[in-house]
């Protein structure tokens, strides 16, 4: 059981000045839709709850208030509305939860009602910021094929679009919330150098041996979504620096899948590395797959 990747629009810091690690705390409710699971609530509400401790301890590039209303139209139905930290707003970036503690979820006016109070270590980010863009595309390489709300078929091809203003150094992991396993995406399975280097200005296709240099083409993988189960959530790990890094001690264990290693390894070489290498920007996204 294997899902795969999504959409990614995010941004990197260049020459990033990152300072000492700090702790913080925040808490986020959330009023969730009919069509909104438990599980992706409780991803969505943890996610705010962290954009908003950084916001409230390192201020925000864009001035917005983090919150989420819901208004009665006095005919007994009710609205919701959401005004969210974007992940680029925030002058902090989070490193590693200390804390997480969900209150008992209940209804209200039909609507799943989700509170969460999380504390964790993050650090302040001072400097230009960057942007690259990064597009998950659908059962097509072109980008019209972007599947921007993350949310794919068991059975989809995926592949990733890239491209950077600035020559960088790129990984990507998948990471499956039901056998808490971290999958090695990129760099390839059979790439020796442990790192896939990006040039500025190029535009990728990864996951295609179409679009790969010929030198390339032998080691490329291409990955289809899977899923034992509709739906199901996971979390795609974006992880880019200007300087180079490796890929995590992951292991190959299956000739089908890519290499892997536990999810809590996977976050204890991440938090290693971001401590050491203030170049690196990490963007986490949730991923939906459908039977």
């Amino acid at each position: 059981m294997l899902p795969m990747l999504l959409l990614l629009t995010a941004v990197f810091p260049a020459r990033l000045l990152a300072r000492k690690p700090v702790k913080v705390c925040g808490e986020y409710t959330y009023c969730a839709p009919e069509n909104v699971s438990l599980e992706q609530a409780r991803l969505f509400v943890l996610q705010q709850a962290k954009l908003a401790a950084l916001a409230e301890r390192f201020g925000t590039i864009i001035s917005r208030i983090a919150s989420t209303t819901m208004e009665n139209d006095g005919k007994g139905r009710s609205e919701l509305s959401v005004a969210v930290y974007g992940g680029s707003d925030v002058k902090g970036e989070w490193l590693k939860d200390i804390k997480v503690e969900y209150d008992k979820p209940y209804y209200e006016n039909d609507m799943l009602v989700l509170r969460v109070s999380v504390c964790g270590t993050a650090r302040e980010i001072v400097g230009a910021r960057v942007d690259f863009s990064a597009k998950i595309l659908r059962n097509g390489t072109d980008n019209k094929y972007e599947s921007d709300s993350g949310s794919f078929r068991h059975g989809d091809d995926i592949y990733l679009s890239f491209r950077s203003p600035v020559d960088a150094f790129l990984a990507v992991y998948l990471l499956d919330n039901t056998s808490h396993t971290a999958f090695c995406l990129l760099p390839y399975k059979g790439d020796p150098r442990g790192r896939a280097r990006v040039e500025a200005g190029r535009d990728y296709v990864f996951f295609s041996k179409e679009h790969a240099d010929p030198d390339e083409k032998p080691i490329v993988n291409e990955y289809k979504m899977t899923c034992s189960k509709s739906p199901e959530h996971n979390a795609m790990y974006f992880i880019v620096s200007t300087c180079e890094f490796t890929k995590a001690n992951d292991m190959d264990l299956k000739d089908t899948l890519p290499r892997e290693l536990p999810s809590a390894d996977f976050h204890e070489w991440l938090l290693k590395n971001r401590r050491n290498d203030r170049n690196m920007k990490v963007e986490m996204r949730s991923i939906t797959i459908k039977k």
